[in-house]
């Protein structure tokens, strides 16, 4: 039953996780990548 449960439940995130990276608009846009903040701080622009 343990097992069941854990194949489920990692099966089902990784599908998520796909799901959801799928349905992301900037991966269909060609060119750079925004500049984005890393660790709270603005970008350098």
């Amino acid at each position: 039953m343990i097992d069941l449960f854990s194949l489920l439940l990692t099966h089902g995130l990784m599908l998520l996780a796909a799901w959801r990276l799928v349905r992301r608009a900037d991966l269909d846009r060609e060119g750079p990548a925004p500049a984005r903040a890393r660790w709270g701080r603005a970008p350098d622009a």
